[in-house]
């Protein structure tokens, strides 16, 4: 007989969520009846233009927000009963701690409350915080803190219990070169773990070439999903790629320019690799301590 297919890690039928706005309180539907699984595993992306339903989408797998109709199950379980909320990581667009908080407590803090504790548990947030270059600063309030750091702290917290699922919200929104660099690195272990991940952003280009699946969202409805390169292959002509070289010359690039025109391309221009920023500041050696 043949085996049965396993259940999605995150399965979601008819998924509606309306918000209210205005003097009134007037309801706003944010997502429409949305159909979305997520597979062990798997890294998913979701693009789409702001106010598209993106963050609702997280917080509502992350049960810090409630459906108003359909279904959300992650691991068979309702979001917010103990067994879903102990797999899943959050990462939210804006920080949710206080100003007068350390990073080091906040990190210690979430670990306790999924099951951590004693030398397992320092020993995952002194990694974290190195891991993320926030060692210099665990100490120091949140307060003091610039948005980079405070995405690079949220991303870390995310992931302190290693997580099953890691819901990911524009999660290189105000990082640096060195901080994007931390953060794929970190997405490299998820990924060895076995992990899922779903991340948000309205750049395709963002950290989605890392995603095996991209679900776009306008207006609260998915309107077409697949790979990178599917997705740009629906829009025919009109799609733009962007291809990554190293050890090109002048005249290779020329040639390169030449083979693409006569293939009916248009080139777009050169842009450095943000890798170049980071083998800089490499270069330069650790930053001094404040």
């Amino acid at each position: 007989m043949p085996t049965a297919a396993r259940a999605p890690l995150v399965e979601i039928r008819g998924l509606v969520r309306s918000y209210r706005h205005g003097f009134l309180g007037t309801p706003r539907r944010v997502l429409h009846g949305l159909d979305l699984e997520v597979h062990a595993g798997e890294f998913l992306g979701l693009v789409g233009p702001n106010g598209s339903g993106k963050s609702t989408l997280l917080r509502v797998i992350a049960a810090v927000d409630e459906a108003d109709e359909g279904s959300v199950r992650v691991l068979g379980h309702d979001p917010d009963a103990r067994e879903a909320r102990d797999a899943t990581g959050f990462c939210p667009e804006d920080s949710p701690y206080p100003p007068e908080v350390k990073a080091r407590a906040v990190l210690r803090m979430l670990g306790s409350l999924r099951g951590m504790s004693g030398a397992a548990l320092s020993n995952r947030c002194d990694e974290l915080l190195e891991r993320v270059g926030l060692t210099h600063a665990a100490n120091e309030r949140l307060g003091t803190y610039s948005r980079g750091m405070l995405r690079r702290l949220c991303i870390a917290a995310a992931l302190v219990h290693r997580p099953k699922l890691v819901l990911l919200d524009e999660p290189t929104a105000g990082l640096d070169a060195p901080g994007f660099a931390a953060i794929e690195s970190l997405l490299d272990e998820v990924r060895a773990d076995g992990a899922s991940v779903v991340m948000s952003s309205h750049l395709l280009g963002d950290l989605h070439q890392r995603c095996d699946r991209i679900v776009a969202l306008v207006d609260g409805r998915s309107i077409a999903q697949g790979s990178a390169l599917e997705l740009c292959a629906e829009l025919g002509p009109r799609a733009r790629l962007e291809l990554a070289f190293e050890g090109l010359d002048a005249g290779t690039l020329a040639e390169l320019q030449r083979l693409a025109a006569s293939r009916g391309a248009r080139f777009c221009g050169v842009q450095p690799s943000q890798s170049n920023l980071v083998e800089l500041y490499r270069r330069a050696g650790p930053p001094p301590a404040p």
